[in-house]
């Protein structure tokens, strides 16, 4: 459970220093550096249920989507690029499998398989996981920024949550929850995705 006072007074300093939270012009600005309403109507369009039913044109649009996002290392784009280009056709169709039950089915088995297949290519990192989930439902799913939610477990003192560096469902899920129930004790204007709540509450930090 996340340290009640110490989000209140996050909230506090962050909305006197941008009132209105995310709809104050500086944060506008932000907002649009990361093109996010973009993103999430990208990632929306080509990972539909029916879209992943195209391996070649949904792989493609993973690496898209990867390359152009402002939340994944600079590293790992041409990594992952490189990854997927080189993967069988078995392969593929197995990516995409693993990431349509992310999205569309068995949230664990999916994310299971998506992080064992990353493995092969040493790519088993919380940004490349998370980051198109976090695209498509921006208000259910998180993205894992690690030196975010380091900083979140720390500081506001969360006790029953470890971070380990290979994604695994069980600190997702427990991630996810704290997010959503974070958020639910401040103004909703701080929380326009959940991507954006966590940037407030790791700015929050620094303030």
């Amino acid at each position: 459970m996340l340290n009640e006072q110490k989000l209140k007074i996050a909230e506090a300093g962050f909305c006197a220093q941008y009132p209105g939270g995310f709809e104050h012009p500086e944060m506008i600005k932000v907002g649009k550096k990361h093109r996010m309403d973009k993103m999430i109507e990208f990632a929306q369009a080509s990972f539909s249920k029916k879209q992943c039913r195209n391996i070649e044109e949904t792989t493609d649009n993973m690496v898209k989507i990867v390359s152009r996002s402002s939340m994944v290392s600079m590293f790992e784009k041409p990594k992952f690029k490189d990854f997927v280009n080189h993967l069988s056709t078995n392969e593929k169709a197995f990516l995409v499998d693993a990431l349509s039950r992310m999205l569309h089915g068995k949230q664990q088995a999916g994310f299971g398989a998506m992080v064992d297949l990353l493995k092969i290519g040493k790519l088993a990192k919380w940004s490349l996981v998370s980051i198109i989930p976090a695209y498509y439902a921006p208000d259910t799913e998180v993205f894992v920024k690690p030196t975010t939610a380091k900083g979140i477990i720390q500081y506001f003192d969360i006790n029953d949550l470890i971070y380990k560096p290979t994604p695994s469902w069980d600190f997702y899920q427990a991630y996810r929850r704290l997010i959503d129930d974070a958020k639910q004790k401040v103004d909703k204007r701080l929380s326009p995705s959940n991507a954006a709540f966590s940037g407030f509450l790791m700015m929050a930090m620094k303030l």
